[in-house]
């Protein structure tokens, strides 16, 4: 990793893209670099990023070779972020707005304000790294997962995998504050501990030692009527076979099988759908783009009332940030990773 360098202000320390990952996620797949800060064209804004969004489907585009659709070396890697507007030749935003946005590994990034989600701003009130993870993409994916895919009824078991991750910790919480019971799988005892608790579930799973099929029947012994994958392969399957009369599946991340080299094969127990009327449905975030008001309002009121608790795993420094992401594969995560750059410039003001 690199040193911290002192560097002056306005010189861009930046990520680039160096190496396919074939291993274990770290340092060597990047190329740390500095350069100019740039400046905004017609329709841009020069931003500062705040706080860096961690997820794991960043990998996917790192696994490919450049031919096959994956990114080329040299590129700025990128993200989702947290950012302080410094100089705008967008209308929709205003010198010192903090927004939530496509960018880059960097201190300092151009943006036209587009991506798989647009732009927003950042509400007064929400802090930059509340807004890259309860509720930025990883609060809205888990409330809408929950809430329309789902179609939760009170009383209802509920499981969830990956369930002290960013996505997870949420759905099962707000599973929770719907009325489910909810039994959540995790990685480890600390995780574990965290989701009885401080997210209050029902019963943990820790997936590392114990027998996640013996703990699925002791725990929900009438069956599972929901179940949120996160993760894919072997628990899927184990969920999908103890799934109850018009049982629901939703698919959300297959985390467990991103970075394999040959595709598992599918789930044996699929049938379990037809002999129980079951549904599987599968969870696009951008589906929801334009009721991210609605789903922020709902989960900024559970936060606020302590309802719901914001889980956040911070690695501090830029130079963090491509160990921030091979953490989310050794499981070393507890809820949302994050990754903190600088605070935000009182001086700039917020519209």
């Amino acid at each position: 990793m690199p040193a911290r360098p002192m560097t002056p202000e306005r010189v861009n320390r930046r990520w680039l893209f160096e190496q396919r990952v074939d291993g274990p996620v770290g340092d060597h797949n990047f190329r740390w670099t500095e350069a100019d800060v740039p400046s905004p064209g017609e329709g841009e804004m020069l931003v500062r990023n705040l706080w860096l969004d961690i997820a794991p489907t960043q990998v996917l585009p790192l696994l490919a070779a450049p031919e096959e659709g994956g990114m080329t070396p040299g590129s700025p890697m990128p993200g989702y972020a947290a950012s302080q507007v410094l100089e705008t030749r967008n209308p929709r935003f205003s010198r010192g707005d903090v927004v939530y946005a496509a960018s880059a590994w960097e201190d300092y990034s151009v943006i036209d304000g587009t991506g798989y989600w647009d732009a927003t701003k950042v509400p007064a009130g929400v802090s930059p790294e509340l807004a890259v993870g309860t509720l930025g993409i990883t609060g809205i994916v888990a409330y809408f997962g929950v809430t329309e895919v789902a179609r939760p009824r009170p009383g209802e078991t509920f499981v969830v995998s990956a369930a002290a991750g960013g996505v997870g910790s949420v759905a099962a919480q707000v599973a929770k504050i719907l009325g489910l019971r909810v039994i959540g799988i995790a990685g480890g005892k600390a995780k574990c501990e965290w989701l009885v608790s401080e997210a209050h579930l029902d019963g943990a799973i820790d997936h590392r030692t114990e027998d996640v099929a013996a703990r699925l029947d002791a725990l929900c012994p009438h069956g599972i009527d929901i179940y949120f994958d996160n993760v894919g392969g072997e628990v899927l399957d184990l969920a999908l076979g103890r799934l109850r009369p018009n049982g629901r599946v939703v698919l959300c991340g297959t985390t467990a099988r991103y970075r394999q080299a040959t595709p598992p094969p599918g789930p044996s127990n699929y049938w379990q759908l037809i002999m129980v009327n079951g549904r599987m449905e599968g969870l696009l975030g951008k589906d929801y783009f334009d009721r991210f008001p609605e789903a922020m309002t709902a989960l900024k009121k559970w936060l606020d009332s302590g309802q719901l608790r914001a889980k956040e795993d911070v690695v501090v420094g830029l130079e963090g940030a491509p160990r921030a992401l091979g953490r989310l594969f050794t499981g070393e995560n507890v809820g949302k990773q994050l990754v903190k750059i600088a605070d935000p410039s009182p001086g700039l003001g917020r519209s």
